[in-house]
């Protein structure tokens, strides 16, 4: 009999083959330092954004992956480059000016603006692990300025300034000859001024662990590569770290792809051991251009949560991680409804196929079951026929449909009830357009609300489906999908519309009879079509 570990060593599914590869790398022999280690990185001069939770639940999802399949212990660190120089100010907090004073200096030695942390690198560490403990992900936190202050860097910066040219030599063969006349690995922060200084450094001492460099006003100054005193320019930074923790996995976005090369070299220079990565496409906003934080294009996390469960962003962060998505308002209703088909298909699947399930992923193996028997997709369109405020308002239709639900009992449901009525008000409703019908379609709208006004039978959805089907047949619908259409946009003002059979069910059958006589007496709107 196959066992979930069986199936896992054979899984196609994307966490399991990124797992597989991390697990090679400890074929041989288990990792000294006593477990692999996934990392993610995080630049603080900013809130936490949707892309930073998909690269923490990515990243998660490798890491539950890998458990399945290996009983080496594994640990998650999420690291914050919070010794970065602020270079420039967020338009978006307040205290412009004090901010402006502090440019260039650390994250961590820039003023909070917001007057509650003590310095602005500080409460975006404390967004990020709120963000990230809201979401309940297991990781440990870790700031760079701690990592270099502390000393726990010192080794790998003392064998960079022993490796200096080696590094350069790196660095060098992917700069422009302008900047490579300037261009140092290593940025000295000024004594005085506690600013991060991109100046070019005039000696490297390998044996005292000194770089000598002038500031920007021609004084000489020679300072110790250790301790927080001078810091890597990011790229270095990226492959030394790797090299100091010992990391096994990192993903990034395919911005970074062309850095590749050079992370990894500067990792194995400083004696260290490349990990493996995994490059991620970007999303893209409904113009197909690229989200920017500057810009503000796309979705926040905020606004997906606003109108759908975390669980519903996780599942749409698995889908496809190697190909650009659009990341609009209008994936959200899919993602929650394809979620919970998930959901409901997941016990009755084999082993091997529970582990391509993107459920398995998103739960880590513990999958809740499915109290959505409503699909979201069909609760919009309630709200958008029953004229829903709030949730209670879809309730009694739901009750009727589903007599056995309740919201204590179904609690996704519920949860879903209420995202559905604002997710209609704030997106749907404003762009509705009815219409009215052709004069073929207004025969076989008045066909439909006579034989709803004679149907006896209970109101299945499947029943109810076929009747639907019959009409346009006996009216001359050719495709039959111009006959959906045609319901949709004269009783729903949309183009495109849940299973009609199902939504007489929820809504009602006297009900439905009754919004097809709304429509056919012009009272929804719309203008009459040739």
């Amino acid at each position: 009999m196959t066992t979930l570990r069986d199936a896992a060593m054979n899984s196609k599914a994307w966490p399991f083959e990124e797992a597989r590869r991390v697990l090679k790398r400890y074929e041989k022999k288990d990792p000294a330092k006593g477990y692999v280690l996934f990392e993610t990185g995080y630049g603080p001069s900013g809130l936490p954004h949707i892309g930073t939770f998909g690269e923490v639940a990515r990243t998660t999802m490798i890491r539950r992956a890998f458990e399945m399949i290996s009983d080496i212990p594994t640990r998650l660190f999420c690291f914050s480059d919070d010794m970065d120089g602020m270079r420039k100010v967020p338009d978006n907090v307040p205290n412009q000016q004090l901010l402006r004073e502090n440019l260039q200096k650390p994250l961590t030695a820039v003023p909070d603006p917001f007057g509650e942390f003590p310095s602005f690198g500080d409460h975006n560490n404390a967004m990020l692990r709120r963000f990230l403990d809201t979401f309940g992900f297991d990781y440990e936190f870790i700031s760079a300025t701690e990592f270099y202050k502390s000393g726990q860097f010192d080794d790998t910066l003392r064998l960079a300034a022993e490796r200096y040219d080696a590094i350069m030599e790196i660095m060098l063969a992917s700069l422009r000859e302008e900047r490579q006349q300037t261009y140092s690995c290593f940025l000295p922060i000024h004594p005085e001024t506690g600013r991060v200084l991109y100046v070019p450094i005039k000696h490297v001492d390998a044996a005292e662990g000194t770089v000598t460099f002038d500031d920007e006003t021609g004084r000489e100054w020679t300072l110790p590569v250790t301790g927080g005193q001078v810091k890597l320019q990011w790229k270095p930074d990226f492959g030394a770290r790797w090299a100091a923790l010992d990391v096994d996995f990192e993903m990034y976005g395919k911005d970074h792809s062309t850095n590749t090369p050079i992370y990894d070299g500067i990792c194995e220079v400083l004696g260290g051991r490349k990990p493996e990565h995994f490059t991620y496409e970007l999303f893209l906003d409904d113009k197909g251009q690229k989200i920017s934080k500057s810009k503000g294009n796309g979705l926040s996390i905020d606004e997906w949560l606003t109108y759908a469960a975390t669980e519903s962003l996780s599942y749409f962060m698995y889908q496809k991680p190697k190909t650009a998505k659009r990341l609009w308002w209008d994936v959200i209703p899919r993602a929650v409804d394809e979620y919970h088909q998930q959901l409901r298909a997941y016990p009755a699947q084999s082993p091997d196929q529970q582990l391509a399930n993107p459920v398995w992923h998103i739960h880590g193996g513990e999958v809740p079951a499915s109290d959505m028997v409503v699909p979201f997709g069909m609760l919009l369109n309630l709200a958008s026929v029953a004229g829903a405020k709030d949730k209670d308002g879809l309730w009694g239709f739901i009750r009727r449909y589903a007599p056995e639900a309740t919201p204590e009992a179904n609690p996704q449901l519920d949860a879903a009830a209420g995202y559905a009525v604002k997710y209609f008000n704030d997106f749907v409703a404003p762009g509705r357009v009815f219409r009215q019908p052709s004069d073929q379609e207004r025969a076989a709208l008045e066909d439909l609300a006579a034989r709803l006004a004679a149907w006896d039978a209970p109101a299945d959805p499947e029943k109810l489906q076929e009747m639907v089907y019959a009409v346009g047949r006996d009216h001359g619908f050719e495709p039959m999908k111009d006959w959906f259409a045609a319901l949709y946009q004269v009783l729903l003002g949309a183009d495109q519309g849940p299973r009609f059979g199902g939504f007489i069910a929820l809504y009602g059958v006297a009900e439905t009879q009754a919004l097809i006589g709304r429509a056919l007496a012009g009272e929804l709107g719309g203008e009459q079509v040739a």
